[in-house]
């Protein structure tokens, strides 16, 4: 099986332009049928002009409509795989979990603690080369936004979406997360697994310990990062124009806080590092740097490594449209009309 594309696909929103093209000759064709209906009754005018083609102009137009798609799609430059190739590369696979909960719009970190992790996060991402890595977002529950992969574009793309609208549960569930994860690495790759969870630390919904004892058994080491301050700020909320808090409900503002302990019991439970995170910096270079130094598996993936362009094919279909649409003129030829090639008397 070849994998097709286009090298340059944005060339092919010139394709929008067909429809704009056949109204304008539409248009044209409805004018000039009108003005040829001035000049008297068209089956004596037509005698007037025996030259005149009524099948001819449409003929050309769809010539030259068909030469400008061919164009158009050479330019893109559609492309075949023709070479599938198992690569090997010696990397590390990384799952980040990210707490995407109300409290990390707190702007204790600036501009608020989750767009600096995303920030982070980017740019993490932006210097890998051979290592994979996955996403997990959690709150009260926990789910995995992007599966592990080397696809880094995507993986960036995703990563834009992320805020905690997107999650229906509130709360902040890390050990979900932590089991979310194992199930998440990929299969007889345990000694380069390692997951670095990003949160503020305050656990509502289960008990962490356990789920990261069970990774410690499957061979993962969970890096954690601390982001937040330990004496708290109360968590903004979107309402217009004015400035308003989270509140809880008797009414009081809630004060977010970090909880540091429970982060070090699980890094320190799976040999992992803990990270406590400031505006300047996160913390996930450092830790990520620590990872490189892991033992590197040999990660297999299948890529088509040579691609054939196939633009030569519409590039000739282009030509061949405009040259018989040069040939054919719009009116009949008077000397060619008396030609005839074949004669049969009756």
């Amino acid at each position: 099986m070849q994998l097709f594309r286009f090298a340059n696909p944005d060339f092919l929103y010139l394709l929008t332009l067909l429809p704009v093209l056949v109204l304008l000759y539409y248009i044209n064709f409805t004018r000039k049928k009108r003005a040829f209906r001035r000049f008297g009754n068209t089956s004596i005018v037509g005698k007037l002009i025996p030259e005149l083609s009524a099948i001819r102009p449409p003929v050309k137009f769809f010539l030259q409509l068909m030469a400008f798609s061919s164009a158009v799609i050479m330019l893109a430059r559609p492309q075949f795989g023709s070479k599938i190739e198992e690569v090997k590369k010696q990397g590390v696979e990384v799952i980040i979990a990210l707490d995407v909960s109300n409290s990390m719009m707190a702007e204790d970190i600036q501009p608020n603690r989750l767009t600096r992790a995303k920030q982070a996060i980017s740019r993490l991402v932006d210097n890998l080369e051979n290592d994979r890595i996955g996403l997990i977002v959690f709150a009260g529950d926990a789910y995995t936004q992007i599966p592990v992969t080397t696809d880094y574009v995507s993986a960036k793309m995703f990563l834009s979406a992320i805020s905690p609208d997107m999650l229906p549960k509130q709360g902040t569930a890390i050990g979900a997360a932590i089991n979310l994860g194992i199930r998440s690495f990929t299969p007889g790759e345990g000694k380069s697994k390692a997951m670095i969870i990003i949160t503020d630390g305050e656990n509502h919904e289960d008990d962490p310990v356990p789920a990261a004892e069970e990774a410690s058994k499957a061979g993962i080491i969970i890096h954690t990062i601390g982001i937040g301050s330990v004496e708290g700020v109360p968590i903004p909320l979107a309402s217009g124009s004015r400035r308003d808090f989270l509140k809880d409900v008797k009414g009081n503002t809630v004060i977010s806080r970090l909880d540091e302990d429970i982060l070090k019991k699980i890094a320190v439970g799976t040999g992992g590092n803990y990270v406590r995170a400031s505006s300047s910096n996160i913390g996930l270079d450092e830790i990520f740097n620590g990872i490189r130094k892991m033992k590197k598996e040999e990660l297999e993936s299948t890529m088509y490594t040579e691609y054939n362009d196939q633009f030569q094919i519409f590039a000739a279909l282009s030509l061949i449209f405009l040259i018989i649409d040069f040939i054919i003129m719009d009116r009949k030829n008077r000397k060619l009309m008396n030609i005839k090639l074949f004669k049969f008397k009756i």
